[in-house]
């Protein structure tokens, strides 16, 4: 990697290192994986431990600092709609006894805002702040479908990442697909993502006909009674649509 940028954008890079594969590193990973000289890494690192966006853990590696979670957790996309989304998604919770999944579109990915594991459900792969391929799981699906065309042709123009032999990666059969998902209002990712779970998921509306958010319950494939779960789910997403849309003035 070259060292370009400013002393700002260098260091927002050495925290883009950081991730839940690898959540402590050296001087020396800093250094190898940024392509940064030490020196420079040293003055970096030293910069982001005194404001508070790393920590160093007794053996010496670093770790991402508790105030870089405090500031990120302002951001307002997530923060309002996960308040909103919080009550709905633990009724749904306590119903179900599944996973239930809150996220948001960036780019052409999605990112988890909030989740509520449920009891000896399925485990999932996705955490809080993580992302993941639009095309595969139902959250993202459902997002897709309400794109605007240049960005569903941008992100079915491939390369779609096939993570297992049921994933959907033809274009055509992708466009039916969201096609479908606009015309229910409820996606499902039947073990695409991973062979032991389907996703059953359904959008967020901040007005008709544009989709800020989905929800989603990820259940295990086995016995699943997908039929049974997706009144729920389209139900929960409504709801939560309901609640994102500003109330006239009494």
């Amino acid at each position: 990697m070259a060292i370009t940028g400013s002393v700002t954008i260098r260091s927002l890079r050495l925290l883009e290192l950081f991730t839940p594969a690898a959540p402590r590193l050296t001087l020396s990973d800093l250094s190898r994986k940024s392509g940064y000289p030490l020196s420079t890494v040293h003055r970096l690192t030293s910069d982001l431990i005194e404001w508070g966006a790393l920590e160093r853990d007794s053996s010496g590696r670093f770790t991402v600092g508790l105030k870089l979670w405090e500031i990120a957790s302002l951001a307002p996309r997530g923060t309002m709609l996960r308040e909103l989304a919080m009550p709905v998604m633990e009724d749904l919770s306590q119903i179900t006894r599944e996973n239930v999944q809150l996220g948001i579109c960036e780019g052409t990915e999605v990112v988890f805002v909030e989740r509520i594991a449920g009891q000896k459900a399925v485990p999932v792969h996705t955490r809080v702040g993580g992302r993941f391929p639009l095309t595969a799981s139902g959250i993202g699906l459902a997002l897709l479908a309400y794109m605007p065309a240049d960005v569903q042709d941008q992100v079915l123009a491939g390369p779609i990442e096939k993570f297992t032999d049921r994933t959907v990666t033809d274009p055509v059969v992708l466009r039916r697909t969201l096609a479908e998902i606009r015309r229910s209002e409820v996606a499902i990712s039947d073990r695409q993502v991973t062979l032991d779970a389907v996703s059953v998921a359904a959008p967020i509306f901040e007005r008709p006909g544009t989709a800020i958010a989905a929800v989603s319950l990820v259940v295990s494939a086995e016995g699943a009674s997908v039929n049974a779960l997706v009144p729920l789910v389209r139900a929960a997403g409504r709801t939560i649509s309901r609640a994102l849309r500003p109330r006239p003035p009494t």
